[in-house]
């Protein structure tokens, strides 16, 4: 396939609704409307993020279990060796014990990561920024139910973010739905058992603008995931009070401009001392428990918790009717990609 052909087809002949400078006042406009937005509402503190963990420990995201981390010896440390991370999943729980963040709050950060597996497009950089946030939460809020009251808030969070923009720029109208559709994954493979799990996604998101997809990672009424999800931070595999399985999920908001769907958050309810053993054994990688997260984990030393990360050149992407996530940010793109999008008028950064 041709570097052209990555790039997704625009529905209609695009135009920039905001010129270079515009654009950057804006994103730091959404990013600083936002954040606080997200900390006020889910009750966060913003702490410090590494970019690189030590190799080894279990502390790195692996995502869908086999992406490999960008990695490097320390000179001098006896050539350990470091690991930029894929995101924080793990890091933060320990973080919670480490600070000892009481029930019912949590902390956020900003993560960069290097992922150099990706495929570029629109919507994929070698470059990747989040907000990674993790909560506290008590036995009881291990719930669907919980799930969706703070998918909920982050997506009123988004609400207030772009009505605030809109105040500033008149020409960036709201256009996302009022509120968000949740479905599980199972039920949306029953309703389109004849499409791909992308193209349901596709589908369902088209459909209602918003939607939050439930229980990511386990196995469906076909035999096949929704999609993969590594086996040792979302909870994906514990029987929920909707009778399916899973407390997590991805958040897809649908692209006018893109005409596409587009991946917003992944999130979920974390695994506890249970699930993590399954999902472990499950997967063949038993061989973990003796890492250093897993064993803080096993030996209860760790909280129980509630976290995801946000895409935020993703929503700033989204928010200014963007058509290139490097309209947004600064990164590396194959130069039939960067000839390309000026072709189309889409200027990156």
């Amino acid at each position: 396939m041709s570097v052209q052909m990555k790039l997704y087809e625009l529905p209609t002949p695009y135009r920039p609704l905001l010129d270079l400078k515009q654009t950057e006042l804006a994103i730091k406009q959404i990013k600083e409307t936002f954040q606080l937005n997200l900390s006020s509402s889910l009750r966060l503190r913003r702490v410090t993020a590494p970019l690189f963990v030590l190799q080894g420990r279990g502390l790195n995201d692996d995502l869908n279990g086999v992406e490999n981390a960008v990695s490097f010896p320390i000179q001098d440390m006896d050539g350990a060796v470091a690991e930029v991370v894929h995101s924080l999943a793990k890091w933060k729980r320990v973080t919670l014990a480490e600070y000892s963040i009481a029930q019912g709050y949590g902390i956020y950060t900003d993560m960069n990561a290097i992922r150099a597996h990706e495929e570029l497009d629109n919507l994929h950089s070698l470059y990747v920024d989040q907000w990674d946030w993790e909560r506290v939460i008590n036995e009881r809020e291990r719930s669907v139910e919980f799930l969706k009251k703070i998918v909920t808030e982050i997506y009123s969070a988004i609400l207030h973010t772009e009505f605030t923009l809109s105040e500033c720029y008149p020409q960036l109208k709201p256009s996302l739905p009022d509120s968000i559709k949740f479905i599980h994954s199972e039920e949306l493979r029953a309703a389109y058992p004849a499409l791909t799990p992308k193209e349901r996604e596709e589908t369902i998101t088209k459909k209602y603008g918003a939607v939050f997809i439930i229980g990511i990672g386990n196995e469906l009424g076909d035999g096949k995931p929704h999609d993969n999800r590594a086996p040792d931070y979302d909870d994906y595999s514990t029987p929920n009070e909707d009778g399916f399985f899973g407390l997590n999920g991805d958040l897809m908001i649908w692209s006018d401009v893109l005409g596409k769907a587009m991946e917003l958050s992944s999130m979920g309810i974390r695994v506890d001392r249970k699930a993590l053993l399954h999902q472990l054994e499950k997967s063949g990688k038993e061989d973990r428990k003796q890492l250093y997260f897993h064993r803080r984990l096993l030996d209860g030393e760790l909280p129980l918790s509630i976290g995801g990360g946000i895409g935020q050149s993703r929503l700033c992407m989204l928010l200014l009717k963007k058509a290139h996530i490097g309209e947004i940010q600064s990164s590396i793109w194959p130069e039939e990609m960067r000839n390309e999008c000026k072709k189309l008028n889409i200027p990156l950064i």
